[in-house]
């Protein structure tokens, strides 16, 4: 059995999850969310407030998505519950992000400000000059998201420059040193 499969998914109050053939809905407080359940070998149950998994054979790839579904299904609660939310920092001087409309404009050191657009379900918001936050409900899209933004200009590894994760750390590299 899956070490994270065979854990039960208590269900708060005010969240209902309905089964489908093929998925699973998740509604909360904050919105709706759907899970697939592209396996047929992974049955999904739903008794007295507890959401349990289980697979109907032992198959190498039946077991993956027994644990995968499970934890699928546990963000997806956590989602409609409390929701998502990811931290931005911009550092470089120079570097700073303001709003614009429902996406953001980033000034990060290239002859044009980036225009970020914001998906539908995500939230961006600039605090400061510096920190973009980005929110949802998805935890899947907050990450996609942040990563996106990112990879507009990565910390680099001597000045530490560029969008990084609040809490990432820079492994900084020496530079060159005058020959003696």
């Amino acid at each position: 059995m899956s070490k994270i499969g065979k854990k039960p998914i208590s269900i708060p109050t005010g969240v209902t999850i309905t089964v489908n053939p093929g998925e699973v809905t998740v509604k909360g407080i904050k919105g709706e969310l759907k899970v697939p359940v592209a396996n047929g070998a992974i049955k999904v149950a739903v008794q007295d407030g507890i959401v349990s998994i289980t697979r109907q054979n032992d198959e190498r790839e039946t077991k993956a998505f027994h644990g995968l579904v499970r934890s699928l299904l546990a963000n997806a609660v956590a989602g409609v519950t409390v929701g998502y939310k990811k931290t931005l920092k911009l550092v470089g001087t120079g570097y700073r992000a303001t709003s614009k409309g429902a996406g953001i404009s980033i000034a990060i050191g290239f002859s044009h400000p980036v225009e970020v657009a914001a998906l539908a379900g995500v939230t961006l918001k600039v605090e400061g000059n510096d920190t973009i936050q980005i929110e949802s409900i998805s935890k899947e899209l907050v990450g996609q998201v942040a990563a996106n933004i990112r990879s507009i200009r990565p910390p680099e590894p001597y000045l530490g420059k560029g969008i990084r994760y609040s809490d990432e750390v820079v492994r900084r590299k020496a530079g060159k040193t005058a020959a003696g």
